[in-house]
């Protein structure tokens, strides 16, 4: 039996016009700045400096295309583009206040080349006499070695390695011997196979002391102890005062767990937060600027224009003539859709930031971040009356210069929580708070997540414990006994 059903579906979707200012909007300044000269060197009729430009927009409709018959026929050589040229028009793009100039308060400390963390080592080892069976090893285990200066294979995998990518045939008493050149080289602790035995290297490498010893023998013997900070246990074990075995802690707590990490020739990428906004204090009033590299100086080509409007006046045109203006004023309309969604970008940017900052005026005022106000994207997609999806894009990936330092701006965002009052009150606030009393606390006692939480109870502040668990794992901070000092 067949039935027929009458279904209505509302539904919504965006045009690649608008996807493509979606994802102009969610660029920061830099990426903006790449995709600007993508399209520039995608379409010729986008030209960027400071001339006028004299395209009217009402005067190349769509419709002037249609009125043309396939009588008409014009020559590329009749084309005078000097003839065409005026300087009458501005557009409107131009008369939006970009800020500040382009250079102004956009410092960026310059990079310096410098060698790799492998090559540096690489270059230890060459002042080392090996014969050439040896120094092959040692350059595999080199590079064997991760960012971190660690080497987390098994003597045997890279014994196997060595032999099937590298066709270097030796057995694991020679990789061995290999492994205690690598841990002769600096930083102290790189090629270490745990943090245990780099801990140790770097103990070993020290000056013999009563404490260095003392701290040898426990990362040597008892570690397990160590790590859990069983402190009692120890001074047991090894019948010393706390006050010794604080010394000897003190010694393991300088050293450094991840050696590669601290190279300062590391080759890493290195970023520069370039902000996107600026917010300043004037006269006791918040002043917002946007990144004048935000508002770039374009203008649609006047060579485009003037071949348009030449072969419009033109009385000979071909259907070939009519296929090339045709392009041309694809390219003309993406410039100028261009040009408009760069201006809807830059409004965008700043009618979102500036009703952020009103938003938490009192933070950008003073600097307490316990003055930030719960605010969720809904709360200034209904100032700005934008999508909540656009407010999200601003947020994700924008910064601003504050005078506290450069903020990402989807910091400022958090989820309300009631105090003991029924106010609403950021989870910024209460992580703030939260972070001060642990800075504060007795290292010897530390708090743990159930007293944590009768404190922020007392302050007003009733939260659960596995909401102070998970508040303390985003701040970062350990549980008690990983905090737990001598």
């Amino acid at each position: 039996m067949l039935k027929q059903f009458l279904n209505l579906k509302l539904s919504q979707k965006l045009s690649p016009q608008q996807i493509q200012l979606m994802k102009l909007i969610q660029l920061p300044t830099q990426a903006f700045e790449q995709r600007l000269l993508e399209e520039m060197n995608e379409n010729p009729a986008l030209e960027s400096g400071s001339e006028e430009d004299n395209y009217d927009n009402d005067e190349f409709e769509n419709d002037d295309y249609d009125d043309y018959d396939d009588s008409d026929r014009i020559e590329a050589d009749d084309i005078n583009i000097d003839e065409y040229l005026s300087d009458d028009d501005t557009p409107d793009y131009k008369t939006q206040a970009n800020n500040y100039s382009d250079d102004d308060d956009d410092r960026e400390s310059p990079i310096v080349a410098s060698i790799s963390f492998h090559q540096d080592l690489i270059n230890q080892l060459n002042t080392f006499i090996l014969e050439d069976d040896e120094r092959q090893i040692a350059e595999f285990l080199v590079g064997s070695i991760d960012d971190m200066g660690y080497i987390r294979r098994s003597i045997s995998d890279l014994v196997d390695d060595m032999a099937f990518t590298q066709g270097i045939y030796t057995d694991e008493e020679m990789v061995e011997k290999m492994l205690h050149v690598i841990h002769e080289l600096e930083p102290s602790g790189v090629g270490a196979r745990d943090l245990q035995e780099c801990l140790l290297l770097q103990l070993k490498h020290r000056t013999p002391t009563e404490y260095v010893d003392l701290a040898i023998d426990i990362i040597e013997n008892q570690f397990d102890a160590f790590t859990k900070k069983h402190y009692d246990k120890l001074i047991q074990k090894y019948s010393v005062s706390k006050e010794q075995l604080k010394k000897a802690i003190h010694e393991i707590e300088r050293l450094n767990p991840k050696p590669g990490g601290s190279f300062t020739g590391n080759n890493k990428v290195t970023e520069n937060v370039v902000p996107d906004f600026a917010i300043r204090i004037v006269d006791g009033e918040l002043e917002l600027t946007l990144n004048g590299r935000n508002a770039p100086s374009l203008h649609v080509s006047k060579d485009y224009q003037d071949m348009l409007r030449t072969y419009k006046d033109s009385r000979d045109k071909s259907n070939d003539q009519k296929d090339a203006v045709q392009f041309i004023k694809q390219k003309l309309d993406s410039a100028k859709w261009f040009i408009d969604a760069i201006r809807q970008r830059q409004e965008t940017l700043y009618v979102t930031m500036n009703a952020i900052m009103h938003y938490q005026e009192e933070y950008f005022l003073e600097g307490d971040e316990t003055k930030l106000k719960p605010m969720i994207l809904k709360d200034i997609a209904d100032l700005v009356g934008l999508d909540i999806s656009t407010i999200s894009r601003v947020a994700n990936s924008k910064y601003v210069e504050t005078p506290y330092g450069t903020k990402l701006i989807k910091e400022f965002f958090s989820e309300a929580m009631k105090n003991d009052q029924g106010e609403d009150v950021s989870t910024l606030e209460i992580k703030k708070i939260l972070q001060n009393i642990i800075e504060a606390e007795n290292k010897k006692k530390p708090y743990p997540d159930d007293q944590l939480a009768e404190l922020l109870k007392e302050k007003g502040y009733p939260i659960a414990r596995r909401t102070i668990a998970k508040y303390r794992e985003q701040l970062d901070i350990p549980v008690a006994r990983m905090r737990k000092k001598i």
